[in-house]
């Protein structure tokens, strides 16, 4: 039986708990998730170091998972673009079940493989894309048709299971197991499995992103504002990089669209918009080396 369908025998009481030990209970099993993304950093290190040369030729990140691993492959993928404005054509994300499955479950559609194959093969993969393949059992005929598609098409693929030595991390070219043993609610993978992906694929991106220059220092600065609250944080991160007071960033942030990025190298070379946007460009991006231009 898998670690993760294996009841947990400390807790076979656990509908006797009483509230305030239940509620406990709950969340210091969330703990193990953290410990088990702990064990797995430099497989996680090297998937982002394999990744960094195929996205910065232009490559894209799709995601494939079913149910919880699915949702949560979705979710990255999204708030990729408000964060660090990476585009949302490069950022793609497969669920078995299709669109209606973030919703409402669709049990039997993680069942066919032959259905992953086609959809990844949907997205016409190539060399350069990197396919992040998300199952908790490590065994999802799904998300294993997806893998054996991507593979096919010489894409780059990462594996994430919670069970060692599952089929979706010994076929990927770079498998990251998740080990978080037995849930405290036997079999429920949207605990602490589900918990230990979230974690595993917001270090994956994050990290990424940072290799991208998409931060600057620790500075969110590729950010789009597209709300009220994200113009707010723009003009307080280029205050935070440059030492400018509210007015003079505000200004200049207007004068670049709200770019955070350009107002920095504007403001902190105290050069015109046009040049630090040809700094940028020449720096590929990075402002900590348009600053030293």
């Amino acid at each position: 039986m898998l670690n993760t369908e294996t009841p947990d025998r400390q807790h076979a009481d656990l509908d006797l708990y009483p509230t305030g030990e239940l509620v406990d209970t709950l969340i210091g099993d969330q703990f193990h998730a953290v410990r088990a993304v702990q064990a797995a950093s430099s497989q996680i290190a090297a998937a982002v170091t394999a990744a960094l040369p195929r996205i910065d030729a232009g490559g894209r990140l799709m995601y494939v998972g079913a149910g919880t691993s699915g949702r949560l492959g979705v979710l990255d993928s999204v708030e990729l673009y408000p964060t660090f404005s990476w585009p949302h054509e490069r950022a793609l994300a497969l669920l078995a079940g299709g669109v209606d499955a973030m919703f409402v479950a669709v049990e039997g559609a993680e069942d066919d493989s032959a259905r992953g194959a086609a959809d990844l093969r949907a997205l016409n993969p190539g060399r350069d894309d990197v396919v992040l393949l998300l199952a908790a059992s490590g065994a999802t005929p799904y998300v294993l048709g997806a893998l054996r598609a991507a593979a096919a098409a010489g894409a780059l693929t990462i594996g994430f299971a919670n069970n060692p030595d599952a089929p979706v991390v010994r076929e990927a070219q770079i498998g990251i197991t998740l080990d978080t043993g037995p849930e405290v609610i036997s079999g429920s993978t949207r605990l602490k499995a589900g918990t230990s992906q979230k974690i595993a694929l917001n270090t994956f991106s994050s990290a990424l992103m940072v290799r991208l220059h998409k931060v600057y220092g620790n500075l969110m600065v590729d950010l789009k504002p597209t709300n009220a609250k994200l113009v707010l944080r723009a003009v307080r991160l280029t205050m935070f990089a440059t030492g400018a007071d509210e007015a003079a960033a505000r200004a200049v942030l207007e004068q670049c669209d709200f770019h955070v990025k350009v107002a920095i190298v504007a403001l902190t070379k105290k050069t015109s918009i046009a040049q630090a946007r040809v700094l940028l460009e020449s720096a590929r991006g990075s402002v900590r080396q348009a600053l030293a231009a």
